[in-house]
């Protein structure tokens, strides 16, 4: 749900390199790119969402010359679309997104495992354990299983790189999509990569193959016995792949795990045998059964769901997993540790972090001067229901604004609103509360919705002109591609009026009376009525900075109603009034959004006299 942005990127010109070159420190996601480069991917499609975002920013940077046609797609499912449509032309092709994503991805993935791809097609799952910008911890290694398609787990940057490259192979070798399933610490982390070199895989050409691409019931019957047949291929084939491996220590213990739990492993229990899954699905049953046979017991460690911990089990072997190791949030070498020590593994030790003292956490805050801080002024004033959206604007729901009362996935907002409208028992106006991007995600069929029902409601979408939250990408109304081409724009106002809003309202959010003036128009008016604020990120892609405001203390009576609007710019000074703490103004990361004048009644947030920003 918010960003992660990596930290500096490698060279562009070594990222780039036809030929193999030192060794790089690339980030998990920068090493999908570089391996999908090499591999000669031909197209590449996804939806910015952390863990994943970086990946296809990185491709369009390792690709100067434009060999590779990248885009940023309007959702997930688009985007998968797209992959298969060019592996099914022949071209090899790469779709990215994160773990929520494969949700909204699911009809078409779950298809593609039946149809075959022709070239090779891989699909990059970044999941989010503990949670860190996502609204769930869903574990995606089940859509491996549930589709019936391999799936890889890389567990660093280098595996990041080699496991795409062999995604590619195994796709085309059994006519199947690939799920690379990374987590958040390979994603971000980084690693050295010996890259290889850039290979470029020939076009094969479409082929015309109703019985295999034209997913009537005739033919699905047919080609879900073939997927059968596929699997069956695999589960031979991932007992000899070099992905997987049995590293044999010290016999009292062996452990079964994948991805970045394997180095938590090694790192607390070096003694230990290892079977170490890079293609954990299907699973090596030999394998398995050949570690447990050598081993005195036998433990699964890995991340969320006991997934490989129920596979083992059902072969028939005495196994340990999830009695020791938590099912909920991410893994760290201490809590890997820890259950180590509750299984008896380990003798248990006093964590040298445990000394260290609690560390107090500042909650997350909308930025200075962000333009969607007055709409929801303006509905709380209002006392409306806000059903919310996947973005920026979720802080809402926190203090000091408090006025969003649902989030649950892309695009639900408005879908939400029409059952709480039709509910009979919201007690103000209902609104739905959406971005842009999300908005053109997953929002235009429940507006559609809304209008062909007369539903009476508000749809507040909250317009800066980029996918803020996951760092500024853009979208089909922003104007110009993922390589920075200029774009055709969507013109949101008539969208909504083409799909059957009854009224819309574009308007300022820095202006809080005419914001305030057209939310309670809105919500006074009859079907789906439509207001859009019309201010950009004040972070992204370009920073926006206006002149800067400050504090007259003599006239600031600590009223303390700025401090409602949250901004990180205000802050508490020195002074005091009647025994309450005055205010001030940081002026380096003040935007001069203007919005904390507005609600001054003193009239004590000036423009700071004499100022020019250098540049």
């Amino acid at each position: 749900m918010n960003a992660s942005k990596p930290s500096a990127s490698p060279d562009p010109a070594a990222l780039g390199s036809p030929a193999p070159s030192r060794p790089i420190l690339l980030s998990g996601n920068e090493a999908i790119a570089r391996g999908a480069r090499e591999a000669g991917v031909r197209v590449a499609a996804g939806y910015p969402g952390t863990p994943s975002t970086e990946i296809l920013e990185s491709l369009v940077r390792m690709d100067p010359g434009r060999q590779v046609y990248v885009e940023w797609s309007t959702n997930e499912k688009v985007g998968l679309d797209v992959a298969l449509g060019a592996a099914m032309g022949g071209a090899r092709a790469l779709c990215a997104m994160k773990h929520v994503g494969l949700n909204v991805a699911a009809d078409t993935f779950m298809t593609a495992a039946y149809t075959g791809v022709r070239a090779g097609l891989v699909v990059v799952s970044a999941d989010d354990p503990g949670i860190h910008s996502s609204q769930n911890e869903q574990d995606n290694r089940v859509f491996a299983r549930f589709a019936g398609v391999p799936m890889l787990e890389p567990a660093d940057s280098q595996e990041a790189r080699d496991f795409t490259v062999e995604a590619f192979q195994l796709s085309e070798r059994f006519d199947v999509p690939v799920l690379i399933r990374t987590t958040t610490r390979v994603s971000h982390a980084r690693g050295v990569v010996a890259p290889g070199t850039i290979q470029v895989a020939p076009v094969l050409g479409f082929e015309r193959a109703p019985a295999k691409f034209v997913m009537l019931p005739a033919h699905a019957r047919p080609r879900h016995r073939a997927l059968l047949q596929r699997l069956e291929a695999m589960e031979h084939e991932v007992e000899l792949s070099p992905l997987n491996r049995i590293e044999w220590r010290e016999r009292a213990v062996g452990v079964v795990t994948s991805g970045i739990a394997y180095h938590y492993v090694r790192e607390v229990f070096p003694e230990a045998s290892v079977l170490k899954l890079g293609w954990s699905h299907p699973l090596p049953r030999e394998l398995v059964r050949e570690l447990a046979a050598g081993v005195g017991r036998l433990l699964v460690v890995e991340e969320l769901e006991p997934f490989l911990e129920e596979q083992v089990r059902a072969l028939g072997l005495a196994v340990e997993g999830k009695t020791h190791f938590s099912r909920a949030g991410e893994l760290a070498p201490e809590s890997v540790r820890r259950g180590f020590e509750r299984a008896g593994c380990l003798t248990a030790t006093e964590s040298a972090s445990r000394s260290l003292g609690q560390t107090l956490t500042r909650p997350p805050v909308m930025c200075p001067g962000c333009p969607h801080v007055a709409p929801f002024l303006a509905l709380r004033a209002l006392g409306a229901v806000v059903a919310g959206d996947i973005g920026c604007y979720t802080l809402a729901a926190t203090e000091p604004l408090t006025a969003m009362d649902s989030t649950v996935a892309m695009g639900s907002s408005i879908g939400m609103a029409i059952g709480l409208a039709r509910s009979g028992g919201a007690p103000g106006p209902v609104v739905a509360a959406i971005g842009d991007s999300t908005f053109l995600h997953a929002g235009l069929p429940a507006l559609a919705d809304a209008a062909y029902n007369g539903t009476r409601m508000t749809v507040l979408i909250l317009d800066n002109a980029t996918t803020a939250m996951t760092g500024g990408q853009a979208h089909p109304a922003a104007g110009v591609t993922i390589r920075g081409d200029a774009a055709s724009v969507v013109d949101l106002p008539e969208l909504c009026r083409v799909l059957g809003a009854s009224s819309v309202r574009v308007v300022d959010p820095y202006d809080m009376a005419a914001t305030h003036l057209a939310l309670e128009q809105a919500a006074a008016a009859p079907g789906v009525s439509v207001v859009i604020t019309n201010r950009p990120c004040v972070e992204a892609p370009v920073k926006v900075r206006d002149h800067p405001f400050h504090v007259v203390a003599e006239r600031c009576t600590a009223c303390q109603a700025c401090m409602n609007l949250g901004c990180p710019s205000i802050t508490w000074s020195e002074g005091w009034h009647e025994g309450r703490r005055k205010v001030q103004i940081d002026i380096p990361t003040c935007t001069g959004c203007t919005v904390c004048a507005q609600v001054c009644p003193t009239e004590a947030m000036v423009p700071v006299p004499g100022w020019s920003r250098k540049r």
